[in-house]
């Protein structure tokens, strides 16, 4: 027995509430971005992955008109930080719906760090940050898909294995579910990829 829930019939809010239970764990932006006033924004977007691998480009999707939206618009540059679970609580403090000239590190507790390659402080709490160059934006319904050009990834060494690469044992990144669900890392397994021949 399955239950069929047709978009068409169900309001905007709804929809989301489905989506956004049934597509989970969805990886954290942790964004940061500065107004060309010099006002600093952080905040997290669940609607985020890899878009390209050759040239690196992240996307991030803004739901309606946010800080973080106009501030990349204004001044082509952003920082996905990517948080732990000894964050989460800085994380989801940085969600709010604040005033444009709130700051959400001050809020949360965190120190903005120079990045090295852009304008835009990162977390310095954060293991991960991934230092962006406005590549596009596409209006898609009600989101505006930001898709960023990697310049740089700055990566704490605490985190990193011997082949240079992040282990997720070390940096534990949360995840959002539905509702008001948070994931925590996950149990890892693994599994080789079949070779075609």
């Amino acid at each position: 027995m399955r239950r069929n829930l047709p978009a068409a019939e169900r309001s905007p809010d709804q929809v989301y509430s489905l989506l956004t239970s049934s597509i989970v764990p969805r990886p954290i932006a942790w964004v940061s971005t500065r107004s060309l006033e010099g006002m600093l924004n952080l905040a997290p977007y669940s609607f985020f992955t890899v878009a390209s691998q050759d040239p690196a480009i992240v996307s991030v999707t803004s739901v309606g008109r946010k800080d973080t939206l106009a501030n990349v618009r204004a001044t082509g540059e952003f920082v996905v930080n990517i948080g732990s679970e000894h964050l989460i609580d800085q994380i989801n403090e940085s969600s709010g719906a604040y005033p444009r000239e709130f700051d959400e590190f001050e809020a949360a507790g965190l120190t903005p760090e120079d990045s090295e390659y852009i304008d835009v402080p990162r977390v310095a709490e954060a293991a991960i940050a991934i230092e962006c160059a406005l590549h596009d934006l596409h209006e898609v319904g009600n989101g505006t898909l930001i898709l960023g050009k990697v310049v740089n990834f700055s990566i704490s060494e605490s985190v990193l294995a011997e082949d240079g690469l992040p282990l997720i044992d070390k940096v534990r990144p949360p995840s959002r579910l539905g509702r008001t669900e948070w994931g925590l890392a996950p149990e890892v397994t693994e599994r080789e990829r079949p070779q075609v021949k």
